[in-house]
């Protein structure tokens, strides 16, 4: 039994008869704002009973990122109630991290049961390998989008938990941070001191939506190998290589109105995949005549390509020129008389 104030259950009753979205979205508000931190668990009680019985149905599965956020790790109060979310097919995406966060590992097999079972949505039970693998810092969501919305029946890696439940639930490693240079926290030449700026203005996006379990949006230090096999196919300037070995582009996507739906800055790893289409067609496994072969592909805005030009090196650079695609041919134009000058546009001035 709750001792609560006379407010606290006036605005009880206001939200359980509420049938208003955009009213009751503000009781919500208000009651959070207001009692989340001095009658906690009475709050609690108010948000639970909604999700099982109230009458507006999408609000009931969005109480639950609230509920979560209230709740204590190991809450064991809770455990039945995120048992019961997650039988119901409105509420089981959010509640199978209410049941991680109050159960732990006592909730694996459930879960497990969750992923396995082929009647729920793909996203259900991608969402449980997901949330599997952060707790347990397990790998099985490793090179797949952040958001398990976005995962396809083939991504779920049914056979490898089922081999890691028989092994009894070990814990993993963890992925680690990709390696960057040095030079990016203490840049001395022109190039360092662009790559040093670039990636500041990648590290906004990185506190935002970084997920190393696919990173997105670093330069890194590339692999020797993808480097080896660059050689071998072009004589590039020092500027870029330096770049490329240095500050490898690792699915970097910058956002800007430069550029019609953002700019990829492409790779060491994805360098050579990234001319198909341009100089390569992977269908035939044949150069295209059309395009010039001393134009490497370095970056594409919307598939308009940012071409380094081969043949005009000069001083450790060369120019880069770019053309609108889907127009029957290609039409260069200058557009950075550098690739420093190129970099220096997208790290901002």
């Amino acid at each position: 039994m709750f001792m609560t104030d006379k407010n606290l259950q006036k605005l009880r009753l206001q939200i359980i008869d509420e049938t208003d979205g955009g009213k009751f979205s503000k009781l919500i508000e208000k009651l959070l704002k207001k009692y989340a931190s001095t009658d906690r668990e009475y709050v609690l009680e108010i948000l639970t009973d909604y999700a099982k019985n109230g009458q507006i149905l999408h609000w009931r599965n969005f109480l639950l990122n609230d509920i979560i956020e209230l709740v204590n790790e190991g809450e064991a109060n809770y455990v039945e109630f995120f048992e019961w979310c997650v039988t119901q097919p409105e509420l089981t995406y959010w509640g199978i991290d209410g049941l991680l966060k109050t159960n732990g590992r006592k909730s694996f097999s459930a879960l497990i049961e969750i992923l396995k079972n082929e009647s729920l949505k793909t996203s259900i039970r991608a969402k449980a390998i997901k949330s599997i693998s952060v707790f347990s810092k397990q790998p099985f969501d490793r090179e797949l989008p952040k958001d398990p919305g976005h995962w396809k029946v083939e991504d779920l890696r049914i056979e490898e938990i089922e081999t890691w439940q028989k092994n009894g639930f070990q814990d993993g490693e963890g992925y680690t941070q990709p390696k960057t240079h040095i030079s990016l926290e203490n840049p001395k030449t022109e190039l360092e001191k662009i790559a040093s700026k670039l990636n500041k203005k990648l590290e906004a996006q990185r506190t935002k939506n970084q997920d190393l379990s696919n990173p997105a949006n670093l330069l890194t230090i590339a692999d020797e190998t993808d480097i080896l096999n660059i050689e071998k196919r072009w004589k590039l300037p020092e500027n870029y290589l330096t770049f490329l070995k240095n500050y490898s582009p690792l699915k970097v996507f910058i956002n800007s109105r430069k550029y019609f739906q953002g700019l990829h800055l492409y790779g060491a790893s994805d360098l050579i995949k990234r001319q198909e289409g341009y100089s390569f067609n992977p269908v035939t496994n044949k150069t295209i005549d059309e395009w010039p072969e001393n134009f490497v592909v370095i970056a594409d805005a919307g598939a308009d390509p940012y071409c380094i030009d081969i043949n005009q090196i000069k001083e450790n650079d060369a120019p880069i020129y770019t053309s609108i695609h889907g127009n029957g041919e290609w039409k260069f134009e200058l557009y950075a008389d550098s690739f420093l000058t190129f970099l220096k546009e997208i790290a901002g001035r």
